[in-house]
């Protein structure tokens, strides 16, 4: 491991858990913006480095809500670690709207039907469509930073 790479491990970390802080209003107080720096740093940095940040992300954005899924937040964060690396992957080969839509179809659809049998119909269908917002929000924030950053990011010494 490079010297600098715990560095901006924290950097992105602390940006995912500022952006817990910025909630979007849907009917659960986990709904932030904690998931827009994984998404740049899987972009810029890497796939697994994004993961990493997406997962410890969504468990501090979850924690500062007060865990309202109790430990269903960990199947979570590593539902969000999975999108996070598949939108790295796919918008570093250059298929960016693919990563936009997998990241959104994934997050807002697919990751809360897996939880359908625990947690019941009600509760997914009631925030499927807050999830389906954030995600949007989430992703349309990265797709808008990420080519802004990408010149200071190649002239980086790592």
């Amino acid at each position: 491991m490079r010297s600098n790479h715990p560095v901006l491990f924290v950097s992105f970390l602390s940006l995912a858990i500022a952006g817990s802080f910025i909630k979007i209003p849907a009917g659960i107080g986990t709904l932030a913006f904690d998931s827009m720096p994984a998404l740049v740093a899987a972009s810029l940095w890497s796939p697994g480095w994004g993961m990493i940040v997406a997962c410890a992300g969504h468990l501090m954005s979850a924690g500062l809500a007060g865990f309202p899924f109790g430990p269903l937040h960990v199947l979570v964060a590593v539902q969000m670690a999975g999108l996070t690396f598949l939108f790295g992957y796919f918008y570093r080969k250059k298929n960016r709207h693919l990563a936009f839509f997998l990241f959104v179809a994934g997050n807002g659809i697919i990751a809360p039907f897996m939880l359908w049998p625990i947690i019941g119909k009600g509760i997914i269908l009631a925030i499927m469509p807050g999830l389906i917002i954030a995600s949007v929000l989430n992703a349309f924030v990265s797709m808008l930073i990420i080519p802004r950053l990408k010149p200071f990011w190649e002239r980086r010494r790592v």
